[in-house]
């Protein structure tokens, strides 16, 4: 069956895959990022207090990101991912859709149910320079941000 906890039937992971509910790779789930996890940048630009994401595997995505006056913003559209090749770093983009259309890329980094995160605004231009796998985190704008831009999340669920 699909919620006993164990692999069997047709199933390709513990209760997903086959005939249950597809497994989730990469990004895919549910995160929470609150307090000194919050990207340092995002807090200067935006006075974001925390952050709940969650990439579903159908390839789209919800964002409630939050001030610290409560105010939320909900960011939708859809991702794609890929593995970098350079050890456990993957590769992002996140094509938007609402509020407002633009196209943001990066890398991001999943140990046990944390995550690092980085991405950058690259459509329409903003003269920011993603993140690359190669060049690591803190790469943004080619290391000009540093760890600013360097956002962590919790798996939650």
């Amino acid at each position: 069956t699909c919620s006993d906890g164990i692999q069997n039937g047709d199933e390709t992971g513990v209760d997903c895959g086959g005939s249950c509910a597809p497994c989730e790779i990469g990004v895919q789930g549910k995160w929470q990022s609150s307090g000194a996890n919050v990207a340092p940048l995002l807090v200067t630009l935006f006075n974001t207090d925390s952050i709940y994401a969650e990439f579903k595997t159908d390839n789209t995505y919800v964002v409630e990101q939050y001030d610290n006056t409560g105010a939320k913003l909900t960011l939708t559209g859809t991702y794609s991912q890929k593995e970098s090749g350079v050890g456990n770093i993957w590769e992002i983009t996140v094509n938007q859709s609402a509020p407002a259309v633009l196209t943001s890329e990066g890398i991001f980094e999943i140990t046990g149910n944390t995550m690092k995160y980085e991405i950058a605004q690259t459509s329409p231009d903003i003269g920011a320079v993603p993140a690359t796998a190669a060049a690591g985190f803190g790469s943004t704008n080619g290391g000009a941000f540093g760890m600013t831009n360097v956002q962590t999340y919790e798996r939650i669920e």
